[in-house]
């Protein structure tokens, strides 16, 4: 699990502090484009909520487009409770996998959120930390050296026990799968296996303790503390886009405690229905209780 970034403090995280930040929203717009403009760095933190804005939803008609034929047969009502649906052999669990994979992250065209929000940072000192592993901040065009994947990607496959931590990309695999299923099952050869020790692989996602953190992992999470580093006490903009609380020790909670620690930081949150911040950091805090698409296009550089 992740342990370096899980920076919990216990005044925020003995309860849930809810605390609206004032002003109308318009003027709160105004607040987060002056932040943009006279912060040093930014660093961007990333749920999946951020995704589901730019249109990359997991159920209704998204869900029912790529998915009917499971839906259909098992009963899946949308595809995050697909990935967990205890499916009986390895040829439908991948037939499920290869498909969730090949639908949400090798898309050519990149998302007009993402470009918006790269827009609004190409030109300053940015990192950018994520529990999404759908790789649309690249596809979009962020440095990839300015970017920290702490959940893993879709595309790479590692040892399921694992036996060792390299991973290995799994978008040619995923194709065939994807193009030779039938009746929701793999032909039983296309089953990938560990070239170390023989069992059978799994993705690199972060949903239990056998994930692998390989070396590309590492790198990033060593880039993430050094740019942390670097601008220590800097007029930091840490700027939350669709975080919820399945994994708040990852961004959430770090963000709350590097502001309450540096009087020149801000935090601002945007995410309808989960936009806030604890009473202690109120005075440095704009949080945006609204969908972030609209949000996004509305700072957008004029």
């Amino acid at each position: 699990m992740i342990k370096k970034h899980e920076r919990q403090n216990a005044m925020f995280i003995c309860k849930k502090t809810r605390t609206y930040c004032k002003n109308n929203e318009g003027h709160k717009i105004s607040e987060v484009r002056k932040a943009f403009e006279l912060a040093d760095a930014i660093v961007i933190g990333a749920g999946s909520g951020l995704s589901t804005a730019a249109g990359m939803t997991y159920s209704g008609e998204r869900f029912k487009k790529y998915f009917s034929d499971f839906a259909e047969k098992y009963g899946i009502s949308d595809m995050y409770s697909g990935w967990y649906y205890p499916f009986k052999t390895p040829e439908e669990q991948w037939a499920y996998w290869s498909r969730y994979a090949y639908v949400n992250r090798y898309n050519e065209k990149p998302l007009n959120l993402y470009v918006e929000l790269l827009d609004l940072v190409k030109n300053k000192d940015y990192f950018v930390i994520t529990t999404n592993v759908d790789h649309q901040f690249q596809i979009a065009g962020f440095d990839r050296k300015r970017l920290f994947y702490t959940q893993g990607d879709f595309d790479l496959l590692q040892c399921s026990v694992p036996c060792h931590s390299k991973t290995y990309s799994g978008k040619e695999l995923f194709e065939q799968m994807v193009q030779k299923q039938e009746n929701c099952q793999i032909p039983t050869e296309l089953i990938p296996k560990c070239p170390i020790c023989g069992k059978v692989m799994s993705c690199n996602l972060r949903v239990d303790n056998t994930f692998a953190e390989d070396e590309g992992w590492h790198k990033a999470s060593l880039r993430y503390d050094d740019f942390l580093r670097r601008h220590k006490g800097l007029k930091m903009l840490y700027v939350e886009l669709g975080v919820g609380y399945n994994t708040p020790g990852i961004i959430k909670y770090p963000f709350w405690q590097m502001v309450a620690q540096n009087s020149n930081a801000i935090y601002v949150c945007i995410n309808k229905g989960e936009s806030f911040c604890p009473k202690k950091i109120e005075q440095q805090s704009i949080c945006i209780n609204n969908d972030i698409d609209m949000i996004l296009h509305k700072l957008k550089p004029e």
